[in-house]
């Protein structure tokens, strides 16, 4: 296969389908709450747990997928997460009891962290080094339609054609998927199937330590964790609640606001994208700009003596929302970091960033509305989720201050000239 514009193009494609049909199945859940607790007699804290424990799966896997990819190539890697998520997700579909269930949802979680990196690799593959991060930000900007997707088409599936054919029809998505990837994905131009080294344990240890230790990828790790969770947690699990228990919307508006913010991480992530393809030496000043500006709002709001106006909570959702598509500026420091042979596992340690921070934050979120509700009260007043939400404060102190340390670090190893240079001779 040449590496022409066609081919490459056809490549991504069928990558970005993978991703967005993940990203699909990673969000379905959320418009079948209300069925899942009929379906297996469950409450709501056991409903939560299988977003909770996705998100865990999903953390923990980043470093083995990225050692995987390294070492077999994006090609076997993403067909196996594709195969797994289909079986999994057919699983899920026929499970007769919560636990079954739970453990469907595992594996989804599994074969879900199987697609992001594989699709940057191949990107890193079979783009100029000049487009890597504009195709990087369309790749995560456009994978974001699955949980658009996943919105409307579920909740009328559920609705006319019940639990089990409603997830059995989304699973067979995967054997479409499955023979695109046989026919279309090579994992180079030229090469079909790109093996890594065998690497013992010790050499795993050794490849992982290299990662780590340029102050590059560590930069990138803390870029991700400083700008994803605001808008993680909102979207997972607290804006619903906090726009309408916090802010005394209707559940209507409430919605809206956070459509507004799916709007805002699709219109951020290509001008991001090309933004830091053509001043790759300002991305930690990009990155550091982006998250002052989301504390800034959420003080203003915070702050506001009582409900805060409409017009506020729009710019809230804005603005948080183009935190998505600035996390994933920290890939592309692990991309121009790391030889070619530790991408996958960098970008590995790299995305592990935000989503534990996500996961801290959604939970002691939790904590806290819990703590600073009165006993006998059914629902959480506003002042609680004034409480709760300032827990970002103490997550942005801390990714704030390493993204300015290892900012200072990545420069003193990388020279200006050669970075742009290369962009611009590639480009």
């Amino acid at each position: 296969m040449k590496p022409t514009v066609r081919t490459a193009t056809a490549v991504w494609i069928v990558g970005l389908l993978v991703y967005l049909v993940a990203v699909f199945h990673r969000s379905s859940l959320a418009v079948a709450g209300l069925a899942a607790t009929e379906r297996f007699d469950i409450s709501a804290a056991q409903l939560a747990t299988f977003t909770m424990l996705q998100l865990l799966v999903y953390a923990a896997m980043q470093i083995p997928v990225g050692l995987a990819v390294d070492r077999f190539g994006s090609r076997s890697v993403l067909l196996t997460g594709t195969i797994l998520i289909t079986v999994a997700q057919a699983g899920f579909a026929l499970a007769p009891s919560y636990s079954l269930a739970l453990v469907a949802r595992v594996f989804v979680g599994m074969g879900d962290a199987m697609t992001f990196i594989c699709v940057l690799r191949l990107v890193s593959s079979w783009f100029p080094a000049r487009r890597i991060p504009l195709v990087t930000q369309l790749t995560g900007t456009l994978g974001q339609l699955g949980a658009v997707a996943a919105a409307i088409p579920m909740t009328w599936a559920l609705r006319e054609v019940g639990w089990t054919r409603a997830y059995l029809a989304t699973a067979s998505l995967g054997l479409l998927l499955t023979a695109a990837i046989l026919v279309v994905l090579w994992d180079a131009p030229g090469v079909r199937h790109l093996r890594g080294p065998a690497m013992s344990l010790t050499a795993v240890r050794t490849s992982l330590a290299a990662s780590w230790a340029h102050p590059g990828t560590r930069l990138g790790f803390w870029m991700h964790f400083s700008t994803q969770f605001s808008a993680t947690a909102l979207s997972l699990l607290w804006g619903y609640p906090f726009f309408v228990r916090g802010e005394g919307l209707s559940s209507g508006t409430a919605g809206a606001l956070l459509t507004v913010m799916v709007l805002a991480v699709m219109c951020a992530g290509p001008i991001l994208g090309w933004l830091v393809g053509a001043h790759p030496w300002h991305r930690s000043t990009t990155v550091l700009a982006i998250v002052s500006v989301i504390a800034g709002v959420w003080t203003v709001v915070l702050a506001w003596p009582g409900n805060a106006p409409l017009w506020l909570l729009v710019v809230l959702a804005v603005v948080v929302g183009v935190g998505g598509p600035a996390s994933m500026i920290g890939f592309d420091l692990g991309r121009t970091s790391n030889p070619a042979e530790r991408f996958a596992s960098a970008t590995g340690i790299i995305n592990q960033g935000g989503f534990l921070a996500s996961l801290v934050l959604v939970i002691t979120i939790g904590l806290i509305l819990d703590w600073r509700t009165p006993g006998d009260s059914d629902a959480y007043p506003p002042e609680a989720f004034r409480w709760a939400m300032s827990a970002q404060y103490v997550l942005w102190a801390l990714g704030l201050t390493q993204v300015y340390r290892y900012r200072v670090k990545t420069r003193r190893v990388v020279d200006r000239d050669e970075l742009e240079g290369i962009t611009r001779a590639v480009g």
